[in-house]
Formats: C-alpha cells, sequence, structure tokens
C-alpha cells in the first residue's frame, strides 16, 4: 500500500472513538523470576471485579528457540490460569527459508485447540503465507478457538525483505472489538511510525498488543501519552512492558533463562480527561457520586485527570459521558477535524500531498468527510 493511501485512510473511522464500549485500568503486577511468581497488587480488577478488568499474559522467549510442544505447553498452563487474552512475541516459530506456514497451519491449529480448551483469546504471530505473498502476522484467536482477526505488519523491518519470499507490508491496522473491550495489534518496527498509533487510536483501540524483537521503552510511552490506550508488550528480548493510558510505565519485567511470563490486569473503564471544558461537569459528577466513582489521579503539569469505578456494577466512563464529560483523546480527535475544516484542508494532506494546489486540498478534505459520515447519512 502506498503512504499517501494510508495516511489519507487514517481519517476514516474516527467516529469509532465515540464506539467504545462504556466500561476503563489498573494493574496487577506479577512477574516470574527462576520459577516462582511474586504479584503485587497495584489496584482491582482481577481479584474484585471492579470497572472492566481485562487479564493479560505476556509469554517471552528467543525467537525460533521453543518448539511448538514447548510454546502449546506453556499456553496451556497459563490458560489455566483463566486470563482473558495471552501474547507470545513476534514470529514465534521464527523467519527463515523454512518458517512459511499458511493461516490453519501447524501454530495457529496448536494455538486454536488451547484458546477453545480455556476459553481465552490467543495472540499468535507467525511468518504467514498468503497465496504469493508472505506476511508477518499476529493472528487473534477468540475463545471458541476460531480466527477473529489478522494483522499484517504494516511497516516490516529492513531484513525481512532478504528472506525469499520477502516479507510483504501490510495495508492496514486492525482493531478487534472483543468481548472485553477493543483490542488492537502493531508489530516491533511499527513502533517508529506514529500514523500507526494514530489509526489504532481512531478504529477505538482501548489496549495495543505489541509482539517484538525488542523493547522499544520510551518510543512505545510516547505513543501511550498521545492516544491514551494501554499498550502491553511481549519480546523475544525477552520481557514485557505496560504502559498506562497517561503514559506511565506500570510493569516492567525480564525473564531469566531466556524466557519470561508476565501477567498484568488493566481495568478499560478507567478514562483520561483535560481539564478543558470538564472541570465543572467533573465536580458535580464526584458530588453527586462519591460512593461510585474517584479521581484517581490529577496530573497539575499536563492538565489532566483519571477517573475510576470504585465499587462494582459501575462504569466510571458511563456516568462520565452521562455528565457530559470528553475524554482526551475524542476532545483532541475532535479538535483536529474542526481546525483542518477551519482551514478547509487536513493538515495531513499538505505534507502527504505537496504536489497538489490548496483548492485541490480543499476537494480532497471534502471528500474525506463525506468518508467519515455514517453510510446511512452519504449522498
Amino acid at each position: 500500500m502506498k503512504r499517501r493511501e494510508f495516511i489519507k485512510n487514517m481519517a476514516v473511522g474516527v467516529t469509532a472513538l465515540a464506539d467504545i464500549n462504556c466500561n476503563g485500568t489498573r494493574a496487577q503486577r506479577i512477574n516470574q523470576e527462576e520459577g516462582t511468581h511474586a504479584r503485587e497488587s497495584v489496584g482491582s480488577g482481577w481479584d474484585d471485579g471492579i470497572g472492566r478488568p481485562v487479564r493479560i499474559v505476556s509469554i517471552g522467549f528467543k525467537e525460533g528457540t521453543w518448539p511448538l510442544e514447548r510454546i502449546a505447553k506453556t499456553v496451556d498452563e497459563e490458560g489455566a490460569r483463566r486470563p482473558d487474552i495471552i501474547t507470545l512475541p513476534e514470529l514465534e516459530r521464527g523467519q527463515d527459508q523454512a518458517s512459511e506456514e499458511p493461516l490453519h497451519g501447524p501454530t495457529v491449529s496448536a494455538m486454536s485447540r488451547l484458546a477453545k480448551k480455556h476459553k481465552t483469546y490467543i495472540a499468535c504471530p507467525i511468518d504467514r503465507r498468503d497465496s504469493e505473498k508472505r506476511y508477518n502476522s499476529v493472528v487473534l484467536l477468540d475463545r471458541s478457538g476460531n480466527v477473529a482477526c489478522v494483522y499484517d505488519k504494516v511497516f516490516p523491518y529492513w531484513g525481512e525483505y532478504d528472506v525469499h519470499p520477502p516479507v510483504s507490508p501490510g495495508d492496514a491496522t486492525r482493531v478487534y472489538d472483543a468481548d472485553f473491550g477493543r483490542v488492537g495489534f502493531a508489530t516491533c518496527f511499527d513502533v517508529n511510525f506514529p500514523e500507526v498509533w494514530r489509526r489504532l487510536s481512531d478504529q477505538g483501540a482501548e489496549v495495543v498488543i505489541w509482539p517484538s524483537a525488542y523493547s522499544a521503552g520510551i518510543s512505545l510511552q510516547a505513543h501511550a501519552i498521545n492516544f491514551h490506550y494501554y499498550i502491553v508488550t511481549c519480546s523475544q528480548t525477552p520481557d514485557c512492558i505496560a504502559y498506562d493510558i497517561t503514559g506511565e510505565r506500570i510493569l516492567y519485567h525480564r525473564g531469566a533463562h531466556n524466557s519470561n511470563i508476565s501477567r498484568i490486569t488493566l481495568d478499560l473503564d478507567r478514562c483520561v480527561f483535560h481539564e478543558n471544558f470538564n472541570i465543572s461537569k467533573r465536580d458535580k459528577l464526584l458530588r453527586e457520586h462519591p460512593e461510585d466513582v474517584e479521581q484517581e489521579k490529577w496530573m497539575q503539569l499536563e492538565q489532566w485527570f483519571v477517573l475510576r469505578a470504585k465499587r462494582p456494577g459501575v462504569s466510571a466512563r458511563l456516568l462520565a459521558s452521562q455528565y457530559g464529560l470528553e475524554e482526551l483523546r475524542h476532545y483532541i480527535s475532535r479538535s483536529r477535524l474542526a481546525i483542518d475544516a477551519r482551514r478547509g484542508w487536513e493538515f495531513e494532506e499538505r505534507i502527504v500531498f505537496p504536489e497538489k494546489s490548496i483548492e485541490e486540498l480543499k476537494a480532497l478534505a471534502s471528500e474525506t468527510e463525506i468518508a467519515k459520515l455514517p453510510r446511512s447519512k452519504r449522498a
């Protein structure tokens, strides 16, 4: 896919932000060190059911060093703990002249059986062959073991063009509406391209799973800060990092003996707001629902605040919406679109289409606005 097509398509689907289920995050950290597990609770979720908890397991190991039997055994053991989703590292079985396999090849088939057995989602990264093309893919299996979606890495690394046949770049980001929330995917080298991460935000991702060959660190943190979804990694390093919707790092663990298992619970009902236009509404909400919702965090320098539910059966996000509060990334997306409309063309279009005249840009902006409308309102 051409770069300009990818960036132009970023605008389509912005309204997915408004479709996020009204529910939001606290974390539990579980580290594995030499076969022992130490859990540090940093909020609720897995234990008390407050908010909308999602339980994530990240299993990291060096690319191609684990045979399928060991991968399956470990996933089977972790599945017995009843997580919502298990993720494996990028190209879990390697990438070489003999590693290609079809979508329903041995790796996905083995993981499919385990997803069905434990009623859990599994993110399974493979070296995928599709007809004449080769992709670095993340295959998401649902709780019944069916293929829910496939994400093909949009920006393969340079070395992936040296294998034969070379890896083909994917042409779209993917966000899947799972039963626990909206989960998106990006892979390794994708970290360097902000348009991928903004597209995930525009599609309404609440948590992004990032299988990778390396850790990335603050490169990932920047996306959590800018787009306000959780990011959970699974690397070949092997380690796991989790970033909060505020951009704060809430988990880092690197395993011993070339493997890592990390578990974390995130509350997808937590939500972050800018103070702009929200303060009086927030104060009224907290005054009228003191037993239901609390301000978990106030970030004075950023002028952000985070709300969360205090008891089961309450959605902080739903109540905030009912009181007219606008979440931070909705606010930024709305501002971007409104300011673009005032100039008559989208800011990105001046960069992506430098050869076009202002009139041509205005026409292109108009076409993009039409694409954003629900199908029922298009001419």
